[in-house]
This record gives C-alpha cells, structure tokens and sequence, in this order.
C-alpha cells in the first residue's frame, strides 16, 4: 500500500517531499509528551496550492491525514496514530518570506515558520510576537492551538494576536480560502477565524497567519516574591494589578516542588535562595516600552516600591522574603521546570485553568486528596497564576511505573476535582488531542459536542488530524 501511496503523492508534489525510511520518519513519529504514533510516511509540501492537492487527494481516496507543525504539543495531536496507515502532513517547509508591516505591527508568515525565526526578524523593527514558551512553536501551530504562554496576563494568547489565516478545507476539491486580512476591525459578518483558531486541524489545514506584532520592551523589571502558600499569591495579584496597572507583564506561581526540580537538574542556574526553599513562590514582572531618561526612577525602583506598599497591608503578611534581580536569571529557573521534572521521573500533566479566585482552594483541596489517595506521586505543579492555568503536574518514581490502572485513577480523581468541583477546564491551553479525548467526551455536555460537529461538517468533508468531533459527539 505505501509503495502505491507514495508514488500518488510523489506525482502531486514530488520525490524530495517525500519522507519514508524509518530511521527518517523517527524524528516525526516521537511525540513531545505521551507515545507518539507510526506514520506511512511523511509529506512535506512547500506550498498552499500543494498543501490543497495532497488534502483533496487523502479526501478523494478516503486516506486519513494527520498534521504536524513543530511537533512541540502535548496532548498527543501531532503526530500519527499508531496504525501505521496515517500520512503525516508537516508543514515545516511551509516558508514564504516574512511580510513585515512595521506601521500596522503585523507580520504575515507561512505556517511553517517558528516563533523564533519571527522574533529574530523583528528584533530590528523593535517589534516581537509576545508569545512566551518553553518550546520553538511553528505559527500555524500557535495558531491552530491557541497557544497563550507566560505573558498571558498583559498580551492574552494567540487568539488576541491573529488577524488573518489562509487555510486549506478538507474538501474534495482542497479549497484554500482566505479568512480576514490585517484589519483590526472588520465587522462584515461571521469572524470565521475565531472558530478555527484552537480547532486543531478539525476544520482543516492552516497555511499562512497574519498577526499582530507589539513594541519591544525597553525596560523589564522581574522579582521572586517567596510565600507561605498560594493562597498569599491572590491578593498579591490583585495588588500588583492595581499599582502596576499595565506595566504587569507576567505573574507565574511554582511550588517548592517545581523549584526544587528546575535547581537539581537546570544546567548553570544557581539558587537565588539563601536559605530552604519557600513552600511556593511568585514571579512578578514588569515592562515598560518607554526607555530609561536620566533622572527617571528605574522600573525595579518601581516594583519594589509597589511591593513594599503590599507588605505594609493585612495581606502582606504571607510574603516570606523578597528577592529582586535581573529578569534573566529569573526566568531561566521558571522555564527550566519542566525539563528538570522530566529529568526527575515519569511525568503526568494536567494542563488546568481555573477562577483565578479558586486557585487556591482547588491546590489545597487537590494536595490533601492526593497526598492520601496518591502518595507514590509528587506534585509539582507551577503556572500562569496571573490567568487562571496551571500546570497540575505530578512525577512518579522512575523505579517503580504505576500500572495503567492506577494512572487512569488518578487522572479521574484529578479531573473529577478539577473539572466537576471547581467548574475547571480540562485544558486551559494545549488544546484537544488523543490524550485527554476522554476528558472531551466526559465532561463536554452532548448539545456542544454536537455543536462542534455540525461546525466541522459545515467546514471539512471529513476531520484531519486527532480530532473528529462528530465521532466525539
């Protein structure tokens, strides 16, 4: 079959699009979280119009198609199942030039551009895509996923940034369309676009975005505030938004578990902590665009003034320390979390988002529930406290796996706590994949399922990729 396959393919788009030997489609089978999957083989066009005939051919011949960006995602929807009859659609060749707009602040990229090819370009223009993460995400996959990242709370996610796609519809006939243009305001009917943003390719195959694009900041300003417990973050946060207003650029929460994992295996971070490490700590940041005039006060100046005023009220009095420094250094051990739990042990994430107002008492509830039910599991979760996500995550002894029983418990106990008591969401922001489609089918009420399927039919003649809502229906 493949040798058939291959040679249909190869006459839309050539033998050089083409990836089939094993050791070749390796690196596409591998998922970034969970099992990856066993493609036929790999199909990487460098065009729309040949993105729309290898579509309109897997519809025509009722071939399923899987699409891959980065293959950075974490709900097992980027690469193929394990069938080994799937083709593998990426779109890392799918490179036209950068169309920078500095006056309108936009960028139009094909989807196969990543995130930090865009940023290194709009380094001259004093530009950047806001869009902050621990991975190098293609755009189309940003957008496909709504990704949001760590500076949620000033920029919001994807969503916010575009203002265009170009996409192919799993059709008989490949249709490319065009949804929205650069214009921020357009109120010509239905905004198509928001409903394929965060679809995954549900509805189709992104091709091209256009998207907005914000001043670089001139000046940043970032401090660890150490606290006896989340719970202590909440008024903070509400402090920080009313004193720093729109200078609040960042609000990211990580247990002691979490810091204890990025320090142990973070290569060259050193522990800004003098003594034990706090039970949880915030990492506060401000940005400004303006630049630094002499006589001006330094927006650290800033930040601790606006800090200190917190520590002088009945709130105040959940901070432990305070620790103000370079943003760098900071940062580094906040993105080094999640490499340091893999390096400690199998990990189990949920990527959860809440209220802000029950962060706490879902944490608190969760930790004593766990900690009876689950003992052979460390939680070491950490966040975007600023939004409302975290990421719920817990590690298991290398030594000892639990069995797939045991880890289907615990995720019902975990969701059961997130989702049914405290009104979360199941995925706050890494999307709908063969992961957590259990979850969809669980805790999705019928009418919106069958919603979301009548969406899809009136978009694809049939689903491309790991969803298919009117199968989950």
């Amino acid at each position: 079959m493949n040798v058939q396959l291959a040679a249909d393919l190869a006459g839309l788009v050539g033998d050089d699009a083409l990836v089939e030997a094993p050791e070749d489609l390796a690196a596409y089978d591998q998922a970034a979280r969970y099992e990856g999957g066993r493609a036929a083989l790999v199909v990487r066009p460098r065009t729309p119009a040949s993105v729309a005939a290898i579509v309109a051919w897997c519809v025509g011949h009722q071939v399923d198609l899987a699409v891959q960006g980065a293959n950075t995602g974490l709900v097992g929807a980027s690469t193929a199942d394990a069938s080994g009859r799937q083709v593998l659609l990426s779109l890392e060749r799918l490179q036209s030039p950068l169309e920078v707009d500095p006056v309108n602040r936009s960028v139009r990229a094909g989807a196969g551009v990543r995130l930090s090819a865009v940023n290194a370009v709009l380094e001259t223009h004093r530009l950047f895509l806001p869009i902050d993460l621990g991975a190098d995400p293609t755009v189309g996959g940003m957008a496909a996923t709504n990704t949001g990242g760590a500076r949620f709370i000033r920029y919001g996610d994807m969503r916010r940034q575009v203002l265009g796609l170009e996409m192919v519809l799993a059709d008989a006939a490949g249709t490319i369309v065009q949804l929205r243009r650069g214009l921020r305001k357009d109120n010509t009917g239905l905004d198509l676009r928001q409903v394929v943003i965060g679809a995954g390719a549900a509805l189709g195959v992104i091709t091209a975005v256009e998207f907005e694009v914000h001043p670089r900041p001139a000046q940043t300003a970032a401090a660890l505030v150490l606290l006896e417990d989340l719970e202590a973050a909440l008024p903070l946060l509400s402090h920080m938004e009313r004193e720093g207003g729109e200078l609040l650029s960042a609000f990211e929460g990580m247990s002691r578990a979490a810091l204890s994992a990025a320090l142990a295996h973070g290569p060259g971070l050193r522990s800004p902590f003098s003594g034990p490490l706090p039970p949880y700590a915030v990492l506060v940041e401000l940005s400004t665009t303006r630049s630094l005039k002499p006589g001006d006060a330094s927006l650290t100046n800033h930040l601790e003034e606006v800090l200190a005023d917190w520590l002088e009220t009945d709130d105040g009095g959940g901070a432990i320390d305070i620790l103000t420094g370079a943003p760098e250094p900071l940062w580094a051990i906040r993105h080094a979390i999640s490499e340091g739990l893999r390096a400690k042990g199998p990990v189990i994430g949920f990527d959860l988002a809440f209220r802000r107002s029950d962060l706490a008492a879902f944490r608190r509830t969760a930790v004593t529930r766990l900690a009876v039910a689950f003992p052979e599991f460390e939680i070491c979760d950490f966040g975007h406290i600023g939004d409302g996500g975290v990421h719920f995550n817990l590690v298991c002894d290398p030594e000892a796996p639990p069995t797939a029983d045991r880890l289907s418990q615990l995720r019902e106990a975990v969701y059961e706590i997130a989702c049914l008591q405290f009104g979360g969401s199941f995925s706050g922001e890494h999307g709908l994949g063969r992961a957590n489609l259990a979850q969809y089918r669980a805790l999705t009420p019928a009418p919106v399922r069958g919603l979301a399927a009548r969406v899809q039919e009136a978009f694809a003649h049939r689903a491309l990729g790991a969803v298919d809502f009117a199968a989950l229906g």
